[in-house]
């Protein structure tokens, strides 16, 4: 079966197309609906249509494109879903207007006639809802075949033409049936043979990675400070939360051996600049085009290992790199917008285990100086292992302050981000946007000591993604509790979305009474919901047909400060795929941009007076096995001697509270007010003209440009 899916820019279509794609045994040809070159005949080559939702009207040519002329002209089965149902119904003479109620990430009860599109889905089912717009005076030449209690249009069929729309999300988790509904419109037509693939390995037989185990245990804190805590380039991915299994490994090294290398880039300039023993290189090109091509000619022989980190590149990709992948250069960070080191050595702490491996890169069979480094290694390891003597200071207690912050000011104050809020609601009502996750950025001054605030912050909030990153002046302390995305050396692919945060109570009932608010918030789920159906459709972009699944879904994990609500999204990477081309489909974690993500992010470039940075991005390893795993950078703050930044926000749709809203920035702010003692700032001192990591003029510009569009377009 030939299936056709226009894509209007929506970040739910890969979704649809990862279900079509399982049922038929055919991946979908996807275009989007402002196809260059497009013409009517290729619709000859296909058997049928599926029209996926999006952002705007369909009234709006910008926003429906070619899809109202495939309504009008297809002789095959089209299938509509939300903007392509509005725009079915539009297209023969219905009103599009605005919804009774906003429903986003909500789920409601459905009712049906019966209809084939239908056959086997019980009446009523629950199915999820993304829209602010519904359908009204429905013509003669549309029938109405689901509605909702409230008698909102929810599926029709065109009386003589194979054309379906539903107003709902039949791709959505939280739509039971869905996958049944889709079922049966793909059973209009007729299969083909299924397609079949073999995963490929790459690797280079001159190089190997060289391993020796160490029997026994030294505290990783007490390992980084003995032998790379004075290192210019170092990295330690540091699982301080250890009592489950994503926090069995811990990860250290720095750019001191012979094979390593240190990599940055700046989006605006298209060109990665790689600092090596043998100098410096500029090589001209989009930082992830560069970073894929070298895994792929750097691939190595690598033992059998209990975790997928056979070294290869550890960093962060920042919030900036999205123009790589969809995004628009708004604004421009100060700090490199990615920053890795190629890891020719590792520590690797086994947590569960209590045992230690040295990793060492070896080419062309050189192994004098993989050796030196392992026998000097294991006898620093044996020291550190050993008891220290009566008359030493403990030395695993943090001695030293993290510093002193003089001054700290948010770039929107309290009141100017509840205007950004109430500005998000309206986007939100107009149909924009289905969930924005707007962001506050706290930058402060005054005198700080990166190693030492680190040792404090990891043991105040232990974390299954924690980690300390250094470049030179500029160091990352992490104390993410999210996965972002875990690609293993087998394919299979994990992500784990956050949304929904509570703070914890050191009264036990109350805590309990907060987690439990937090598991049935109708919101908090809504707002879950909406990331995790974002998040299928990112990975189905490089996924195995029909290998998308959730497990489990709206789980609340408790942290040191908070509860989190957290789902689990798994798929299984395509033969024809690396971990840099998945990662590139889900970036920006969808959980720091909202729905559908690429209007979204404009929205969020129009509003937010600054670039993100390195916060709302990506950390951690790609490994050269062809494995990534990569946190979601949150409560993670960005460090200089005399400079600090913390960034911190939270997802806006129709539910949301302004206040409560700017109040859950401050809780999630607190690994950083308490390594320094301070309040958080609302108005006082925090408006945005201190902030060096502003153009103001032209954030100014570039916000009332697209605020113009926006009442230009309505």
């Amino acid at each position: 079966m030939r299936t056709l899916v226009i894509d209007n820019y929506d970040s739910f279509t890969f979704n649809l197309a990862h279900y079509v794609g399982g049922m038929s045994g055919v991946a979908p040809t996807i275009i989007k609906n402002n196809e260059a070159g497009w013409n009517l005949s290729v619709l000859e080559d296909f058997d049928n249509v599926v029209i996926s939702p999006g952002p705007g009207s369909p009234s709006e040519a910008k926003d429906f494109g070619i899809c109202a002329d495939v309504i009008r002209q297809a002789q095959i089965p089209v299938l509509g879903v939300c903007l392509g149902h509005q725009g079915i119904c539009h297209v023969y003479g219905a009103q599009v207007v605005p919804a009774p109620g906003i429903f986003h990430g909500r789920a409601s009860l459905v009712t049906h006639a019966g209809d084939v599109l239908f056959r086997g889905v019980p009446s009523p089912f629950s199915a999820a809802r993304y829209h602010s717009l519904a359908v009204a005076d429905l013509p003669d030449e549309l029938e109405a075949i689901a509605w909702t209690e409230g008698e909102v249009l929810m599926g029709v069929r065109h009386r003589s033409r194979p054309l379906w729309g539903v107003q709902f999300h039949p791709e959505s988790i939280g739509t039971v049936h869905g996958p049944r509904i889709l079922r049966n419109f793909m059973r209009l037509t007729h299969e083909t043979s299924p397609l079949h693939g073999t995963r490929v390995h790459w690797h280079r037989p001159d190089r190997r990675v060289a391993m020796r185990r160490l029997p026994f245990e030294v505290p990783a804190e007490r390992a980084f400070a003995a032998l790379y805590a004075d290192a210019r380039h170092a990295f330690w991915l540091d699982s301080s939360r250890t009592g489950e299994q994503r926090g069995r490994f811990s990860f250290m090294g720095d750019a001191s051996g012979p094979l390593a290398r240190v990599a940055e880039a700046q989006v605006d300039c298209r060109s990665v600049v790689v600092t090596s023993n043998a100098g410096r290189e500029v090589v001209e090109g989009p930082f992830l085009d560069w970073l894929d091509h070298d895994l792929h000619a750097h691939r190595a022989e690598v033992p059998d290992l209990p975790f997928d980190f056979a070294l290869g590149w550890v960093g962060y990709l920042g919030y900036e790199l999205k123009v790589e992948c969809g995004g628009e250069l708004a604004h421009h960070s100060r700090h490199p917008d990615a920053g890795m080191i190629f890891a020719d050595r590792a520590v690797v702490f086994d947590h569960e285990l209590r045992e230690i491996y040295l990793l060492a890169l070896v080419d062309n069979g050189d192994t004098a100086s993989a050796t030196e480094w392992f026998d000097r290694t294991r006898r620093s390891m044996e020291e550190l292992a050993a008891p220290a003597p009566d008359d030493v200071e403990d030395r695993d207690t943090p001695s030293g302050s993290p510093g002193t912050l003089d001054e700290g000011k948010l770039r929107h104050d309290k009141e100017h981000y509840l205007e950004l809020i109430s500005a998000c609601h309206k986007e939100i009502d107009a149909g924009e946007s289905y969930e924005i996750c707007l962001t506050n950025m706290l930058h402060g001054t005054g005198t700080f000591r990166p190693w030492a605030a680190y040792r404090l912050l990891r043991r105040r909030n232990p974390v299954p993604f924690g980690a300390l990153l250094r470049f030179g002046p500029l160091s990352v302390l992490s104390s993410s509790p999210e996965r972002f995305l875990r690609v293993g050396a087998d394919g299979a692919v994990e992500s784990k979305p956050i949304k929904g945060t509570r703070p914890r109570s050191q009264f036990a009932p109350e805590d309990e009474r907060l987690r439990m608010e937090l598991a049935n918030d109708p919101k908090d789920r809504a707002e879950n919901l909406m990331i995790v159906d974002l998040v299928r459709h990112d990975l189905s972009q490089c996924a195995e047909a029909n290998s998308v699944r959730v497990d489990p879904l709206f789980e609340v994990e408790s942290y040191a400060t908070v509860h989190q609500l957290v789902s689990t999204v798994h798929a299984q990477l395509r033969p024809d795929r690396s971990a840099v081309q998945c990662v590139r489909a889900a970036f920006p974690p969808g959980s720091m941009t909202g729905a559908p993500k690429i209007r979204t992010m404009q929205i969020i470039d129009g509003l937010e007076e600054g670039p993100r940075g390195i916060y709302s991005g990506a950390l951690g390893y790609f490994s050269l096995t062809g494995a990534a795993d990569l946190s979601v950078v949150i409560r993670t703050i960005i460090m200089t001697e005399n400079e600090v930044y913390f960034g911190t926000g939270g997802a806006i749709t129709t539910l949301s509270d302004a206040d409560a809203e700017f109040e859950e920035t401050a809780v999630k702010a607190t690994p950083l007010l308490d390594l320094f003692g301070i309040e958080f700032p609302t108005s006082e001192g925090g408006g945005t003209t201190d902030d060096p990591g502003v153009d103001r003029e032209s954030s100014r510009h570039l916000r009332q440009g697209y605020l113009h569009d926006r009442e230009h377009d309505s």
